[in-house]
């Protein structure tokens, strides 16, 4: 069986979508905290589990700055324990990173091996996360990826649904450019990886879809697609200032992905057009 951790998530939501309950355990942090390590021994002790993908992280990132402890236990204690099992059962753990553990100041695509800097709380605790991935699992990979929307819970695609229907106008920063992801690829892509993943292989992975986009690009296609009337005004980045630095550019580059599991990527506007279709 795999554990599939997070599943009330974007992504768990997504995977739920790809892997049937008759091969897959769908935890979340109410009936298995990840980050209470006596808890999860003891899960482990009762269940058959083959594979671990590890959807479950704290994601506020405004939040996170005054909240670090709770931060950190999922973004870093829960992952330890998680590669702690995955030694001990000697089995592959995928883990879903961020591309905040880079400061942003790049101005070509990151790639997996230039260096890290996080600037905020949540970065950090990212960082940390896989720091101890790298320390502790037995194999699997690390899966950094960006920008993340889906047709289940909360994100920008929604947000921005909701502002533009019941808004004239609304303004949205200009200046921070990335690459959305649709969490549905994400899920296709990690189904693909899995069964490829080789003993004692430990790799860290840049995922997203194609394409770049500020968030201002984001909102405009939202708008357009679904046919909302609401103007959008672009600002930088301090006309918007928030508790949590935002790196100003985030695209990640694919290229070891797509080559090593056979990946294919599509355009973040098809995605979107996808998912767009599935909510009401």
């Amino acid at each position: 069986m795999l554990l599939i951790t997070g599943s009330n998530g974007q992504l768990g939501f997504e995977l739920k979508r790809i892997y049937s309950e008759q091969y897959a355990i769908f935890s979340t942090q109410e009936n298995l905290p990840t980050a209470h390590l006596e808890k999860l021994s003891l899960f482990f002790e009762q269940n058959t589990i083959t594979a671990i993908i590890n959807c479950a992280a704290y994601t506020q990132v405004d939040k996170a700055e005054s909240d670090q402890e709770n931060c950190y236990a999922l973004n870093d204690r829960a992952v330890e324990n998680l590669s702690q099992m995955s030694a001990k059962y000697q089995i592959p753990l995928i883990h879903i990173s961020t591309d905040y553990v880079f400061n942003g100041k790049n101005y070509i695509p990151y790639k997996e091996v230039d260096e890290t800097n996080p600037s905020s709380v949540y970065g950090l605790s990212k960082k940390s996360g896989e720091d101890k991935f790298l320390q502790y699992a037995f194999s699997g990979c690390i899966i950094r990826t960006s920008w993340l929307y889906s047709s289940h819970g909360k994100n920008f695609v929604k947000t921005m649904m909701n502002l533009g229907s019941t808004k004239e106008s609304i303004s949205v920063v200009c200046d921070q450019v990335g690459t959305p992801t649709y969490a549905y690829d994400l899920a296709c892509a990690i189904k693909k990886i899995l069964p490829q993943i080789q003993k004692n292989e430990k790799e860290i992975y840049h995922f997203s879809n194609k394409g770049v986009a500020s968030w201002y690009d984001f909102a405009y296609e939202i708008m357009k697609l679904k046919k909302l009337q609401c103007k959008i005004t672009p600002i930088e980045t301090k006309d918007y200032p928030t508790p949590a630095t935002r790196p100003h550019y985030s695209v990640l580059a694919k290229n070891k992905i797509k080559n090593r599991f056979g990946i294919e990527v599509r355009h973040w506007r098809e995605g979107l057009e996808e998912c767009l279709q599935k909510i009401s």
